[in-house]
């Protein structure tokens, strides 16, 4: 298998460095934006595995290049940013990104992270359709299905719905989601896996499938 691509969106030129060294000590290529005018057009040229994208940026946001990015590609998307706050966290998670690390960050939590994304990206290809209560899943295109429609769901939306499938009847604790989704839920915060459960409601409720998910307090969520 060919070392994974990384594409970084990082416009300090020592972080930018920084970054480059660590991720190719770790066994994968990196490209990298210089200027960032025409930066969702440079990722969709380079074809990359991964993208790791910072927010504040020369000219633009990272958040507008998040939404257009994920209109065009599926290729997963992690925010690695100083800003730091839970409506930048929302925002991000939202407008498409897969996972939301803040500055400074820890090499191996980065690294980590990475891989988990790498792995669920690689491992929805020839999966078999799964349904329960009338939706139908289908994680090789991450789409659903209800009523008669169909809607394209985020690699964390595809994964946690996946996974109550799997154990429909059953709660889920969100310790045992947070170890699906990211491997370990000590590198992830707790309101992450939260907003990603209120995406996924949202996102069903657009093919018109309403109280799917239900939560348990104190315990977790099933369907």
């Amino acid at each position: 298998m060919s070392e994974p691509l990384i594409y970084i969106v990082e416009d300090d030129a020592a972080i930018r460095n920084e970054l480059i060294a660590a991720l190719e000590r770790n066994g994968f290529k990196t490209a990298a934006a210089i200027s960032f005018d025409r930066v969702v057009e440079e990722i969709l040229a380079a074809e990359p595995d991964l993208v790791l994208l910072d927010l504040s940026l020369p000219g633009t946001d990272g958040q507008f290049i998040c939404r257009e990015l994920r209109g065009s590609s599926d290729v997963p998307i992690v925010v690695l940013t100083a800003r730091t706050t839970e409506i930048d966290e929302v925002m991000s998670m939202n407008l498409g990104a897969d996972d939301f690390i803040p500055k400074p960050y820890r090499l191996r939590v980065l690294v980590a992270r990475i891989e988990a994304l790498l792995r669920r990206a690689s491992g929805a290809e020839g999966a078999l359709v799964l349904s329960h209560g009338g939706v139908e899943l289908d994680p090789a295109r991450s789409l659903a299905r209800a009523h008669g429609k169909q809607i394209e769901l985020t690699k964390n939306e595809m994964r946690i719905l996946a996974l109550l499938i799997s154990k429909a009847g059953t709660i889920v604790s969100r310790e045992a989601i947070m170890r699906d989704l990211w491997d370990s839920e000590a590198f992830v915060d707790d309101n992450t896996l939260t907003v990603n459960i209120n995406r996924l409601r949202s996102t069903l409720e657009k093919i018109g499938v309403t109280d799917y998910l239900v939560t348990h307090r104190g315990h977790g969520y099933s369907v």
